[in-house]
């Protein structure tokens, strides 16, 4: 039996998502009231342009006072798309304290803040839903809160960010240097006029923060992500990969520790062979691997940003809450009960592909082959070749086996000092094997 009155929700936000969202719950107000159990009412729009014109949605819920919104007492449900720390984590904490819940796309706060959330919402007996902050469209949060509740989950790679990967792809398919590609991306409208969140990693690493938390049930702040971009990626990185049979992304990964007692969050460009499913992931689209004890290797995809798919996220999210509100119970919240560390990238194991500018002259080999045995590290294959036009100059390649990225780190540094490397032209992390 369906309840007649409505639940009420305050929007924060009407801009791409938000105008979106108030779009959805207009034109598919029966079927959400179906789904939930009774009807939800779009009850203030917070916005800070109210002149704008917004179709579809009633001028008299327009309003610039968000504190005042979230303070009404008959607010059920607060969905939070304007994003930021503050006044977003205060918004979000003041609807807790007067009987609302939350639904939120604000990976930002999230990752910086979201034991301070968390804490809120349990305090008050609310829901925290968030599954549009991480992927988009992409179902996942809820999986690895819930579906996967009862296994471990040990590794989560994943390609998180749509506008690089669109570069990636383009300079993949295309030759295109990484300029190219990046005008290419913002003529799209796939990059900000400002890229620097998405090709400096800033947007994938507070997405792994987040992911890490929820797959190993431990605290995981944005500062705890090591993070590299992918602005120093070149053509000669893609041709490289290419033949190795491998190709290049910008990766999310969020790992456990093999005996269990630390994990690693980490952004950054690497290699992975055509053979792996995230290699097939092109354009703008985002896909995530996870690996856990029983369940095995699972993989999400699907568009992970853009209005209506965020929406379509930040929907599911406001009737699970909203069903919760009318059964008189909450879904979960926080389960950061092992509180693991986190361990710096130098303890991380990993490969790297290493191309040097070398004097070509016998024993150059030699001494680099030294450099790397000093260091504790394996070299598993070399390519050199003498440069085209250039006397006396060759493109040294060395792909290693695993090791600390620590030793891995310090075998470049001291390469850099040998007389008989010009430069070290690229270094890439080998992923995915």
């Amino acid at each position: 039996m369906m309840r007649t009155r409505p639940l009420k929700v305050a929007l924060l936000g009407c801009g791409v998502v938000g105008s979106e969202v108030a779009r959805i719950m207009t034109t598919h107000a029966d079927d959400l009231a179906a789904r939930i159990g009774a009807p939800v009412e779009l009850a203030g729009v917070a916005v800070r342009r109210p002149s704008k014109v917004r179709e579809g949605i009633d001028p008299a819920l327009i309003t610039t006072d968000a504190t005042a919104l979230v303070k009404r007492g008959d607010i059920d449900v607060v969905i939070e798309v304007i994003g930021g720390i503050e006044p977003a984590r205060t918004l979000i904490t003041t609807a807790f304290e007067h009987g609302a819940s939350v639904v939120s796309a604000n990976k930002a706060l999230l990752a910086e803040d979201g034991a301070t959330l968390y804490a809120a919402a349990e305090e008050h007996g609310k829901d925290l839903y968030f599954e549009a902050a991480v992927a988009g469209a992409i179902p996942l949060i809820r999986p690895l809160r819930e579906s996967l509740a009862g296994d471990k989950v040990n590794r989560v790679l994943g390609i998180v960010n749509g506008t690089t990967n669109f570069i990636l792809d383009k300079m993949d398919s295309s030759g295109a240097g990484y300029s190219e590609a990046l005008d290419e991306a913002t003529a799209l409208g796939y990059a900000e006029a400002d890229p620097t969140a998405d090709v400096e990693g800033f947007d994938a690493a507070a997405k792994a923060a987040i992911l890490a938390g929820i797959a190993f049930h431990t605290r995981v702040r944005l500062d705890d992500v090591y993070r590299e971009g992918l602005t120093e990626v070149t053509a000669a990185d893609i041709a490289s990969a290419k033949r190795m049979g491998c190709t290049v992304k910008l990766l999310a990964i969020c790992e456990r520790a093999a005996d269990g007692q630390s994990v690693t969050a980490r952004v950054h460009p690497a290699m992975i062979p055509l053979s792996h499913p995230l290699a097939s992931v092109r354009e703008a689209y985002n896909a995530v691997f996870v690996e856990a004890d029983a369940a095995g290797q699972l993989m999400f995809y699907g568009p992970g940003a853009g209005g209506a798919p965020t929406a379509s996220a930040v929907l599911g999210d406001l009737v699970a809450v909203c069903r919760n509100k009318l059964a008189e119970a909450t879904g979960p919240g926080e389960s950061a009960y092992t509180q693991l560390p986190v361990s710096p990238m130098g303890d991380v194991v990993t490969r790297y592909h290493i191309s040097l500018d070398v004097a070509d002259k016998p024993g150059v080999l030699a001494q680099v082959a030294t450099v790397f045995a000093e260091h504790g590290v394996s070299i598993d294959t070399v390519r050199q070749q003498g440069r085209q036009g250039g006397v006396g100059e060759a493109d040294l390649v060395v792909v290693t086996h695993r090791a600390p990225d620590a030793a891995l780190s310090g075998t470049v540094e001291a390469l850099r000092k040998l007389d008989t490397v010009r430069g070290v032209a690229s270094i890439m992390r080998v992923e995915g094997e």
